[in-house]
């Protein structure tokens, strides 16, 4: 009975990771789909919100952009350990924690599969009011920020301890 409750919960763990790993990817393939047949950078603009394609070679928000391969692979090596670290957190944790963990573990998945299929990262989604334009991200990014602010939230209002 307890083997049968594992299973259950695993496979639905496992199916929110495929959901969410292939969301970012469809997300992604449309994107760079609708670059390579259109002759403009621009896919969507509107007062707060641009869709356009840039390849990021970085980490978050561009930092850390190497243009020589040895660095971006040591960059990319890291981002694969802290991604298992993050994986072993999801498997010890309960509740929320461990639904915040797997958001930010299935957002990473899809992103280290950018960055060894096209060793970069696309990112085409730009908030912007004005002048001011905030970083330009994608759907695995909205999910590792979702995962961490709720993270940061349990620790500051549900926690205990």
């Amino acid at each position: 009975m307890i083997l049968k409750y594992i299973r259950r919960k695993t496979f639905i763990d496992i199916l929110i990771v495929i959901v969410i790993f292939f969301i970012d990817r469809i997300s992604k393939l449309i994107v760079i789909s609708y670059d390579k047949n259109s002759f403009s950078n621009d896919m969507f603009s509107s007062k707060f919100l641009n869709i356009y394609l840039i390849w990021n070679e970085g980490i978050a928000f561009g930092l850390f952009s190497f243009n020589d391969k040895f660095n971006y692979n040591i960059l990319t090596f890291l981002i694969c350990v802290i991604t298992a670290v993050v994986l072993y957190f999801f498997l010890k944790t309960k509740g929320i924690e461990k639904y915040s963990f797997l958001m930010i573990f299935s957002g990473s998945l899809g992103n280290i599969f950018d960055r060894l299929f096209y060793s970069a990262v696309p990112d085409f989604i730009d908030i912007h009011y004005q002048n001011f334009h905030w970083f330009i991200f994608n759907v695995a990014d909205i999910f590792i920020t979702f995962g961490v602010i709720i993270l940061i939230l349990n620790e500051i209002f549900l926690k205990k301890n």
